[in-house]
Formats: structure tokens, C-alpha cells, sequence
């Protein structure tokens, strides 16, 4: 486990987006009918994982750094704990994300939103318990030694 300094603010914006955005996909893609916001849910699954492949590219993250904390809109909550279960729970919810895109293009639309909404509920639950379904997950597979401990 690498332990290290982490502002959990960064996630809190990144679950405010995230569901943001993917909502108002549905409400214009499902309920308004156009069809270009069904780019959306990939697009924010994209951004995502920019965001774990190089922090500096994670596009929710720089607009915390560099708009909502410096003007003091959001605060830090720094903790000591290992980052990795919320980047293994990032990289699923963009798998999720662009399977809901990929779905899309195929025709499937409810399989597309239903992906999308897994990853809604998921990041408001984290959001609003900070209880990490992806996190879970990730120390049950390691538990079961699926995924080696880095540290």
C-alpha cells in the first residue's frame, strides 16, 4: 500500500462532474431525443482516463486546482491514504462510460443509459457517503490476490 497525501477534494469534484455531466446527457439525449448528447458519457469516461493514465491531463482535477481552490469555492481535504482503489474505481467507471458509448453507437440505448446510471449512482454514493463501491471491489481482488499489492 503506498501511502501518501491525497486531497479527497479532488475526488468530490470529480463525482460532482461526472454526474453532472452524464445527467445532463440523459436529460438531453433520453428524454430531449438528440442524439449528440449520447458523445457525452464517453467523452467524461475519456476524460477520466486521461485523469489516471497522468494526473496533470485529468481535466476535473485541473478545474479544482486551478479555478475552484484557489478562489476558495471548494476546500482541501487532504488525508493520508493510498490513491490506488480510487483509480482502479476511476478506470472502471470509464469502462463503464465508454461501454455506455459503444452501446450507443450499436443502437443499444438502454444498455447505454443503464451503464451510464451505474456510474451516476456509483459516484453519488461516494459523493454523498464516501463509501467507494470501486474501491471494494478493488481490496475484495486483492484479498483474493487478483491484484498484487504495489507497496
Amino acid at each position: 500500500m503506498a501511502v501518501q497525501k491525497f486531497d479527497r477534494s479532488v475526488l468530490k469534484v470529480g463525482q460532482v462532474f461526472i454526474m453532472s455531466i452524464n445527467i445532463l446527457a440523459f436529460a438531453l439525449g433520453f428524454v430531449l431525443q438528440l442524439r449528440l448528447a449520447w458523445v457525452l458519457a464517453p467523452l467524461v469516461g475519456f476524460i477520466m482516463l486521461l485523469g489516471v493514465v497522468n494526473p496533470e491531463l485529468g481535466l476535473f482535477r485541473q478545474l479544482y486546482l486551478r479555478v475552484l481552490k484557489p478562489r476558495g469555492l471548494v476546500g482541501p481535504r487532504v488525508v493520508e491514504e493510498d490513491p490506488t482503489p480510487h483509480q482502479f474505481a476511476q478506470v472502471v467507471g470509464a469502462v463503464f462510460l465508454l461501454g455506455a458509448g459503444a452501446a450507443f453507437a450499436l443502437g443499444g440505448i438502454g444498455l447505454g443509459w443503464a451503464l451510464t446510471w451505474v456510474v451516476i449512482l456509483l459516484a453519488f454514493i461516494n459523493f454523498a457517503f464516501d463509501f467507494c463501491v470501486g474501491c471494494q471491489v478493488y481490496f475484495q481482488l486483492q484479498r483474493m490476490r487478483l491484484i498484487l499489492d504495489r507497496g
